[in-house]
């Protein structure tokens, strides 16, 4: 029979508590990985465990990353085609503007009467 060798646990040194809420979400986490990893390894883990991690390597589960990863580029594509476009609608606007300086349609003269009317022109 062969020999079984006993594994020393090293201990880890304790993490300062994070200050937001967002830090120790991200911390819990990484503890649990390291918790469920350690069971995996030593035979432990429970089927619930072992069976999350065997559907995150399958087939439908990448393709399913790849799904949300492409969906979230489609959305940065269609935020920053929203902003291109009101851009260009202001940019627009001040050409007409500039346009209608320039041809005199949007002049007023403090000389003249007030009459829109153009035969008075």
């Amino acid at each position: 029979m062969a020999k079984r060798h006993l594994v020393v646990e090293e201990e880890k040194p304790k993490l300062r508590t994070a200050i937001t809420d967002e830090g120790r979400e991200q911390q819990m986490i990484a503890l649990a990985m390291d918790l469920v990893e350690k069971r995996l390894r030593n035979g432990t883990a429970s089927s619930q465990e072992t069976t999350h991690f065997l559907k995150l390597g399958s087939t439908k589960a990448k393709l399913e990353l790849e799904k949300v990863r492409r969906e979230n580029q489609l959305l940065v594509a269609k935020t920053e085609s929203l902003q291109t476009s009101k851009k260009f609608e202001e940019l627009f606007e001040q050409g007409m503007q500039a346009y209608l300086v320039y041809t005199g349609h949007n002049e007023t003269n403090d000389d003249e009467d007030d009459n829109d009317d153009p035969r008075f022109y």
